[in-house]
């Protein structure tokens, strides 16, 4: 059996049709759902993109690599040191060594190497192809590389290939030509204009009054699908409307690379993978169009399998899983041997027993726009995620939140004042984890520490102060006076009196 792995960043699970959403954006993967197996709790173990991508080539959580960032030391991978083998663990326990010790021969069409600056993930691929736009390529521009590559190299031997498209990442860039599919179409019940006006007097970056970052782009955005600011329901519609159409262009060019599998008569030799780096806030915790919490829908992502001739890979899993998990399920199922060092594990018996295999808790970290982590766990028939912010971002969280997501799945009421017996058995959990990532690393630093060490998450640095004068510029003062009270300038230093 080929692999194809295809890599949607920033695609939302709970926007997806196959996931019950209300909107046609995703004809092809639904029908690959339908031929397959859909995860519905798979999740990101440490966000964003380049945490996320380093922790699934890897097989490792965030804080034993070192990555958990997007700058400053906690961006790269910890030293190894004298225990360095001699290619490194990033290839010699990688995913993609795994795999070409199968026989595979590994190939990634993706520009996120160079975006990231992330130059460990290239281990153990045999070949490179980068599109060169960092990010900014279409879908069709990959596609157009992937169906190229298949047309060489599809039956010429056994592949891995992984094919990354941005589609549903900001700026939400669609091609005209392909229109506005979604303008008759309403947005989700669950925003109303309550939630937008309540979200519209908050703050934080990529909130509506600065959907762009701590401010608003001089003119306005030259993105017509996410005008900016966002001011009323109307201009909220054109996000969602622009986020789908990213969504469905990038499904059209899936089609467009399954359709030459079909050709090529590789369809049913090939394991077809959908799946994201992390999901997308469209709203939730008053972050727009972008990813920067340890939450439900910056680390919740889509997993949808077809594999040709298996029946235990057909209908729905609910069970607790990270994204590494699923990497470690495909190295066992083909045969191989998951490497000892990693943190995911195979679920492979478990489907083979018809049972979900999914964990007991999951532990979920965020480094880039936030210092968090979040616990994610099921307690009294109740699905559950306790966030502990350790730096808000400059966002309006406190220390701990809780939220039901089974009564509240979009986050809208924080429990933690109300429900003390939840948050201590969610702490409980997270410092069970705490230990034992501890005593697994070969590293006594948490690399989160070291984000707030060297002055926050990065995309935050350096911008307080600019933010604070446009909170009192736009009318919002209170939120200042409390960004300052939690974020109070550092005390000088003592001069040594030598």
């Amino acid at each position: 059996m080929n692999v194809l792995y295809i890599d949607i960043d920033s695609l939302r699970r709970d926007h997806l049709g196959c996931y019950g959403y209300h909107r046609n954006t995703s004809p092809v993967i639904d029908g690959l759902a339908g031929d397959g197996i859909r995860f519905e709790n798979v999740y990101v173990s440490d966000v964003p993109c380049h945490p996320s991508r380093t922790a699934l080539w890897s097989g490792r959580h965030g804080m034993r690599t070192g990555v958990v960032g997007h700058g400053g030391t906690a961006c790269e991978p910890f030293r190894e040191g004298a225990e360095r083998a001699w290619a490194g663990t990033f290839y010699e326990e990688g995913w993609m060594r795994a795999l070409r010790d199968l026989g595979y021969h590994t190939t990634t069409i993706s520009s996120f190497g160079e975006r990231h600056g992330c130059w460990h993930w290239y281990a153990g691929f045999n070949e490179i192809i980068n599109p060169g736009k960092a990010g900014m390529e279409n879908a069709d521009e990959v596609s157009g590389l992937a169906i190229d590559w298949l047309k060489r190299n599809g039956a010429a031997k056994k592949w891995f290939l992984h094919v990354n498209v941005w589609d549903p990442h900001t700026p939400y860039r669609a091609p005209d030509a392909f229109g506005d599919p979604f303008a008759d179409q309403p947005l989700p019940d669950w925003m109303t204009k309550a939630v937008f006006e309540k979200s519209h007097a908050g703050y934080g970056p990529h909130s509506p009054q600065e959907p762009s970052g701590f401010d608003v782009e001089p003119g306005g955005s030259k993105y017509r699908r996410m005008p900016s600011p966002i001011n009323d329901i109307d201009t909220v519609k054109a996000w969602f409307d622009g986020y789908d159409t990213g969504v469905l262009y990038a499904d059209h060019h899936v089609g467009l690379i399954v359709e030459e599998l079909k050709r090529q008569g590789l369809f049913d030799d090939t394991i077809i993978v959908i799946g994201a780096d992390h999901g997308e806030n469209l709203g939730e915790l008053n972050v727009w169009g972008d990813h920067q919490t340890a939450d439900e829908f910056t680390c919740n992502v889509p997993l949808v399998i077809r594999w040709p001739g298996a029946k235990d890979m057909r209908g729905v899993n609910s069970g607790l899983h990270y994204h590494f998990d699923w990497a470690a399920t495909l190295i066992d199922r083909l045969g191989g041997n998951v490497p000892a060092l990693w943190d995911g594990r195979s679920f492979a018996p478990a489907l083979a027993a018809n049972e979900e295999g999914g964990r007991d808790f999951l532990v979920l970290s965020q480094g880039a726009w936030a210092v968090q982590r979040g616990v994610r766990f099921r307690l009294g028939g109740a699905d559950w995620l306790m966030l502990r912010t350790y730096h808000d971002g400059y966002k309006d969280f406190g220390p701990v939140s809780l939220f039901n997501l089974s009564e509240d799945p979009h986050e809208q009421h924080d429990l933690s004042a109300s429900r003390g017996d939840v948050v201590d058995h969610a702490s409980r959990l997270l410092e069970d984890w705490r230990s034992t990532m501890a005593v697994r690393s070969d590293s006594d630093v948490d690399p989160l520490v070291t984000v707030i060490r060297e002055g926050g998450p990065f995309h935050c640095l350096g911008e307080l102060p600019g933010y604070l004068e446009r909170l009192r510029r736009t009318g919002r003062a209170d939120a200042a006076a409390a960004l300052e009270q939690r974020h109070p300038a550092p005390p000088p230093r003592r001069k040594s009196l030598n």
